[in-house]
């Protein structure tokens, strides 16, 4: 761990090294400052950088911590709204006996839950699983339509729990996407898609890379911005 002083702020942020020509600095809720540097760098220089990029910083952890402030608590009742592809649809919870635990589905306009139980964890675990279908039913989907703008095809897509990725694409070209990203609208979740594929051809976040993306998506950033107002929202 690695720190500077602006003002009257310190910011603590963890480096990685890499074999790459550039530094870049991420910043991920809730307060996770990092940055990955060439492997030869200088630490005089890698904290020049990072100073220089203070300003910026300290913007986009005050940006999290506003919209974190619009954290939604679930209490999983009837009439409370959820989100997929971008619309609200309202719970609607039925009880059913005869089932062993909780069924989700989306029907005429709405979520309906039949379930045996009102308990909260079981209600949210069975909604998660409906998601965790819908998001890999969704993205497969895309990855179909965007596969003409790529020569790879990724070696597997998967589904899984990511607190702070939308998406991410391991070494071995696997895909594995957050099942929380089918909440978004679906022009937004095109761009996860984009996004991850893209880096089947470039692993890192460079020049080259985001310039791939525009190509295949002129408006990515208005898209990508969306993901940064909103995404709080897209949990349960």
């Amino acid at each position: 761990m690695m720190t500077i002083k602006y003002g009257t702020q310190t910011i603590e942020f963890t480096v990685t090294y890499s074999k790459r020509k550039t530094i870049e600095i991420g910043v991920e809720p809730p307060n996770a400052v990092s940055v990955v540097a060439p492997e030869e760098i200088d630490d005089d220089i890698l904290i020049k950088h990072v100073k220089s990029k203070a300003k910026w910083i300290v913007q986009k952890l005050y940006e999290i911590k506003e919209i974190q402030s619009q954290h939604i608590d679930r209490e999983y009742v009837n009439g409370e709204a959820f989100m997929y592809l971008g619309r609200n649809y309202t719970l609607e919870i039925v009880d059913d006996q005869s089932l062993k635990k909780p069924v989700t589905k989306l029907f005429q306009g709405k979520f309906i839950i039949y379930t045996p139980t009102r308990e909260s964890t079981k209600l949210k675990a069975s909604m998660v699983g409906w998601y965790r279908h819908k998001t890999l039913e969704k993205v497969n989907e895309r990855i179909v339509f965007y596969q003409k703008y790529f020569d790879l095809k990724p070696a597997d897509v998967r589904v899984k729990e990511q607190k702070k990725r939308w998406a991410s694409c391991t070494s071995k070209g696997e895909l594995i996407f957050n099942w929380r990203c089918v909440m978004a609208p679906s022009w937004v979740l095109d761009y996860v898609v984009v996004h991850e594929m893209c880096h089947l051809q470039v692993m890192d976040h460079s020049k080259e890379f985001w310039s791939l993306v525009e190509r295949i998506m002129p408006d990515y950033d208005n898209r990508r911005k969306w993901l940064r107002n909103y995404g709080i929202r897209m949990d349960l």
